[in-house]
């Protein structure tokens, strides 16, 4: 079903609160590199009020320091509740403590290198290294969770990657950020994860897919991805918060992420 084809129960079913909708500022990265607080601002007007960031490097959050940034959110009225940020081992100590400082819940790693997707045993390792990870957020206040593509759905020696790190990650200590555009242009059904791996994607980036090959993406509301059927099974997937995440825009950048707000504001 189109997600535009939606029935009175749709919208009365779920009524998702305003300040529950929240935005991934890699979205409007090359808007925030030109202006971030007059972005930030055009972002809280739209209605927005829960961020996830992308901005992350040496102890600052978009070249500021941790409780400035925490402010400025602050102050606009919205409110930081994760942040995608890979480092390294050295590191560790750095990254929880500026992320405690600003005031996040979610630690969210975003992407596998080559190497770390090169084989069965590789993705082995990734699972081990998340659940020491998760292990010291967890220590620290913090959740920690990874952040999938299309890649970790296609096999590897007969086995599905993304499969691999559900089972051989600690539930308590890990969990999901679902992209729920990557997992359908992989052509995997997200609601047959939802009831095998019930309660692990308690974070979920939502965008759209156009029709055709081309699979390109656009704005929540504008494709084929059945986003009410989704929200549907929001509790069986463990959903906490989620945010829109636009990769790729064409036209304005503020206007993208507003025709998602209304959509879902208006329709989920």
């Amino acid at each position: 079903m189109l997600a535009g084809m939606l029935t009175p129960r749709h919208i009365l079913a779920n009524m998702i609160p305003s300040n529950k909708i929240g935005l991934q500022l890699y979205s409007l990265r090359n808007e925030i590199k030109e202006d971030l607080e007059g972005s930030l601002k055009k972002i809280s007007d739209i209605g927005y009020k829960n961020l996830e960031a992308a901005g992350y490097s040496d102890g600052k959050f978009y070249g500021m320091d941790p409780i400035d940034f925490k402010t400025l959110i602050e102050d606009l009225g919205m409110r930081l509740t994760a942040s995608h940020v890979t480092f390294h081992k050295d590191d560790v100590a750095a990254v929880l403590q500026a992320h405690r400082e600003v005031g996040i819940d979610y630690i969210i790693w975003p992407w596998l290198n080559n190497e770390q997707r090169a084989s069965i045993q590789s993705y082995q390792e990734v699972a081990d290294k998340f659940n020491a990870i998760g292990k010291m957020c967890e220590d620290n206040g913090l959740r920690f969770g990874y952040h999938n593509h299309d890649f970790e759905f296609y096999p590897i020696d007969d086995k599905i990657p993304y499969d691999l790190l559900l089972e051989s990650t600690d539930p308590k200590l890990v969990c999901m950020e679902i992209d729920l555009y990557w997992i359908n242009y992989a052509g995997k059904d997200p609601l047959q994860y939802f009831e095998n791996y019930p309660g692990r994607f308690e974070l979920w980036h939502v965008k759209d897919m156009a029709a055709g090959e081309g699979k390109e993406m656009i704005e929540v509301g504008s494709g084929i991805i059945d986003y009410p059927s989704i929200f549907d099974h929001a509790t069986t997937a463990g959903l906490k918060e989620f945010f829109v995440e636009q990769d790729i825009i064409k036209g304005d950048g503020f206007e993208s992420v507003k025709s998602s707000f209304d959509f879902i504001n208006s329709h989920l």
